[in-house]
């Protein structure tokens, strides 16, 4: 049975099938420029897709207009609270505790300025998101870890024993959570949420939490703001329009402060504010006030491809042990049975011409892993998938 269901097509409402491989071969950032022609990248976290027409059509008319000064204004956190309470059901999102901020991650690393000195430690889930480790330990920071328990969910005594580690001698500790997480694609409960803020309370420990993933949950599962949930009221979360929308390069994301942390945001440097694109907030805006019908056919296409790539998985390399998480357009592939050492991207690299993430960087846990990104054409994924097993033969 062929488990593709038709080509790119311009009109398809799912943009993920919107685009050929000739078309995105034009692009010139990092996950087309990377490698040469003949290697099919499904690794950094960019989407084939075309835009959503609001975003365009912002950025046009600020491109018309000359508007291409310094942001202002709280018009993207105006955006993202209205998102918060139409998608999540939470009205919790106070335009007077955010601050704009150049991304996601030079936001954590202000928001760990604003709550940690050198030498603290930060507790990570591993595996996960390889900046977790580069930018905490850039910061003198020490990384503590906590590995995730074998479902790939939270595990909250693996957590608490990191919380214990890292205020060992009265130091100040911080836990960096990722929701949903990254590489996995899960989606934290309430439940387990409320957990890790009574965890993290009872520690001393205090929370920041990158939820850049948090628009890309599909239907049918539900997303918990960490701020929302009893005892994450001194949590500060980092959120944007980036991920969703195919949104990186053009930089602008959000620091929230939950209301026992506004004195926290109040210390950050007003100078930290120059740092976002003034079209990037423009662009953000526009996706979260108008590109939600535009999101949702996408999440739909991940779904596809989700099903998609189990079944081309079960079908050709069923050496690889894949569970797919609800959230995110990346799959965190389990290749360890297939006797490719520590590093399996390499493989598939040199003898099958597909880039995808190796697992490595991802601490521990990560080696016999890839991260493949899945946000293509179900074409490309087939094609992904065939010549991986074909690097095998």
């Amino acid at each position: 049975m062929d488990l593709i269901p038709h080509g790119p097509t311009a009109d398809d409402p799912n943009p993920l099938n919107r685009l050929s491989l000739g078309q995105l071969r034009l692009r010139t950032s990092m996950k087309w420029r990377t490698y040469p022609d003949d290697v099919l990248p499904l690794w950094v976290a960019e989407m084939d897709v075309p835009l959503a027409e609001p975003v365009v059509r912002a950025v046009t008319d600020a491109m018309t207009l000359g508007d291409t000064g310094y942001p202002a204004g709280t018009a993207y956190a105006e955006a993202l609270a209205g998102f918060a309470r139409e998608r999540w059901g939470w009205d919790g999102l106070a335009v007077e505790r955010t601050a704009i901020v150049p991304d996601v991650m030079l936001g954590v690393v202000e928001a760990l300025k604003l709550i940690s000195g050198p030498g603290d430690a930060v507790v990570v889930n591993c595996p996960v998101y390889p900046p977790f480790y580069l930018f905490v330990e850039h910061m003198d920071r020490r990384v503590v870890e906590a590995p995730l328990g074998a479902d790939l969910r939270l595990d909250l005594a693996a957590l608490e024993d990191a919380f214990r580690r890292a205020v060992e001698g009265g130091r100040r500790a911080t836990y960096l959570l990722c929701s949903p997480h990254n590489p996995t694609g899960t989606v934290h409960t309430a439940e387990e949420l409320a957990a890790v803020a009574a965890l993290a309370d009872r520690h001393g420990v205090r929370v920041v939490v990158d939820e850049i993933h948090a628009p890309l949950v599909a239907p049918g599962t539900a997303f918990t703001p960490y701020l929302s949930v009893p005892g994450g009221e001194s949590g500060l979360s980092l959120m944007s329009a980036s991920k969703g929308w195919n949104l990186a390069g053009l930089k602008a994301a959000l620091l929230i402060a939950g209301p026992a942390a506004a004195g926290d945001l109040a210390r950050l440097p007003e100078e930290v504010g120059h740092g976002p694109s003034h079209i990037g907030v423009i662009a953000h805006t526009a996706a979260l006030r108008e590109g939600v019908d535009w999101l949702d056919a996408l999440l739909g296409g991940l779904d596809d491809n989700r099903r998609l790539l189990a079944g081309l998985l079960a079908r050709e390399l069923p050496g690889i042990r894949y569970r797919p998480g609800p959230a995110s357009f990346l799959a965190w592939l389990d290749c360890r049975a297939l006797g490719l050492g520590d590093d399996p991207a390499a493989v598939f690299l040199d003898r099958g011409r597909v880039a995808l993430n190796s697992g490595l960087p991802f601490g521990t846990g990560g080696a016999g892993h890839v991260r493949l990104n899945l946000a293509t054409s179900p074409e490309v994924l087939a094609e992904a998938v065939r010549r991986m097993a074909a690097a095998l033969a």
